[in-house]
C-alpha cells in the first residue's frame, strides 16, 4: 500500500510517527510524508524517513492512503482520505465539524465513535471506524523511556514529584494569562519540580513571559521540545485548562487539575479549578483523595480510548485496506465549491 502521512503541524509528528512504525514492520508499503514547510521548518524525522514539502510531489506519489490528524486535505489527491484527530477535546467545537475532506474517520473509542455515527448517517458520505488513536502506540512503546530522565530532575532539584503545565494556546480558552504567579506560588511551597511544555503555536507574548519565569524560579523549568507525550510519561500530575493533553494524561490513569475549563460540569472527570489561587488546595485535595480521581478517570479510559494495546497502527492499516477492497482507491474527493476554494487557498494546485 502506498501511504502518505500528512504532517501539518509539528504536533502531528508523534500521532503519525506509529502509523510509519506499523508499516514499516509488516514490509511491503511505501510511505511518503507531506511536511509543511513554514510550519515545521526543521522535521524532526528528516534522515529517517522519506518526506517532501511538496504538494505536487504526493500528487505524483498517487497513494492509496492518506493519513490526516488535521482538519483539511487537499481534495484532488488520490487515496481514501483518513481523519485520524490531533487529539481527545471533544468539548472544542471544531472537534466535530465535517468539513467533507474525508472519506473516513478513524476513532478513539467509544464515545467518539457515537458521535461520529450519527453524523455519519446525516451527511452519508463518511465512515467511520473505531481504532484508538495513532500516538497510544508509541506510549505503549515508550512507558519507561524516560524513567532515567525523570529521576535526574529530581535529584537534580531536590523534589519528589514532577507537576507538568501543557496548556492550550486557544486565546478563548488558555489558562496562561492567570497562571504565572500561582505557579511561581506552588513551586516555591511544595515538594515539586515544574515543567512547562506550551504548544508550538502558543502566542510569543506568553512564551516569553513563562521563560521569563522560569529563570526566576530554580524548580520551573521550560521545555522545548516537540514531544509533550514524552513528558505526560515523566510526570506525576498535570496542570492544564481546555487541552486535548488533559485526556492523554488521564489516560495514563494520572491527576489532572484544570483552570475553568470549557467542559459541562457532568462531564468533568478531573479537578477544575475557577481561580488560579485555588493551586495549591486542588494540589493536596488531588494528592490526598486517589481513590475517588481514579474512578473518575476510568470512565474517561473506558469511554475515549481503550485501545492501550500498542496495536493501533495495525488496526488503521487494516481499516484502510478493507476500505479499498470495498471501494477501490478514490481518484479525488467530491466537494462544493467553497471547500475546493478552501483547499486550494490552503495548499494550491499541487
Amino acid at each position: 500500500m502506498k501511504i502518505c502521512l500528512f504532517c501539518e503541524n509539528k504536533y502531528a509528528v508523534s500521532i503519525l510517527e506509529p502509523i510509519q512504525a506499523e508499516a514499516d514492520r509488516e514490509g511491503g508499503n511505501q510511505v511518503l510524508w507531506y511536511v509543511h514547510a513554514k510550519r515545521i521548518p526543521e522535521f524532526p524525522l528528516a534522515g529517517k524517513v522519506e518526506y517532501t514539502n511538496s504538494i505536487h510531489d504526493i500528487k505524483d506519489f498517487h497513494p492509496d492512503a492518506i493519513f490526516v490528524p488535521g482538519n483539511i486535505v487537499p481534495y484532488y489527491l488520490s487515496g481514501v482520505k483518513i481523519q485520524v484527530f490531533h487529539g481527545y477535546a471533544a468539548e472544542k467545537k471544531d472537534h466535530w465539524v465535517i468539513r467533507r475532506y474525508f472519506d473516513t474517520y478513524f476513532t478513539q473509542g467509544p464515545f467518539f465513535t457515537r458521535g461520529f455515527e450519527q453524523l455519519a448517517k446525516k451527511y452519508k458520505d463518511f465512515e467511520v471506524v473505531e481504532t484508538g488513536w495513532p500516538r497510544q502506540d508509541w506510549i505503549f512503546n515508550n512507558l519507561h523511556t524516560f524513567d532515567g530522565e525523570r529521576e535526574d530532575y529530581l535529584k537534580k532539584y531536590g523534589k519528589s514529584r514532577i507537576v507538568l503545565y501543557a496548556p492550550t494556546f486557544s486565546p478563548s480558552l488558555t489558562s496562561l494569562p492567570y497562571m504565572k504567579e500561582a505557579l511561581r506560588d506552588f513551586a516555591k511551597k511544595e515538594d515539586v519540580v515544574v515543567l512547562m511544555k506550551f504548544h508550538p503555536l502558543t502566542a510569543q507574548e506568553h512564551i516569553d513571559t513563562y521563560k521569563q519565569l522560569a529563570e526566576e524560579v530554580e524548580n520551573i523549568v521550560w521545555i522545548d521540545d516537540f514531544n509533550v507525550t514524552k513528558y505526560m510519561l515523566m510526570s506525576d500530575l498535570m496542570i492544564s485548562d481546555t487541552s486535548s493533553t488533559i485526556y492523554e494524561e488521564l489516560l495514563l490513569d494520572k491527576p489532572v487539575i484544570t483552570l475553568r475549563a470549557a467542559t459541562k460540569p457532568k462531564d468533568l472527570h478531573w479537578y477544575n479549578m475557577m481561580q488560579p489561587e485555588e493551586l495549591t488546595t486542588a494540589y493536596h485535595e488531588v494528592m490526598a483523595n486517589g481513590g475517588k480521581y481514579t474512578e473518575m478517570r476510568k470512565w474517561v479510559i473506558d469511554n475515549y480510548d481503550p485501545y492501550l494495546d500498542g496495536k493501533v497502527g495495525k488496526r488503521m492499516l487494516a481499516a484502510a485496506r478493507d476500505f479499498i477492497a470495498r471501494h477501490g482507491v478514490p481518484e479525488k474527493r467530491k466537494l462544493n465549491l467553497w471547500r475546493k476554494y478552501t483547499s486550494i487557498k490552503t495548499f494550491g494546485w499541487g
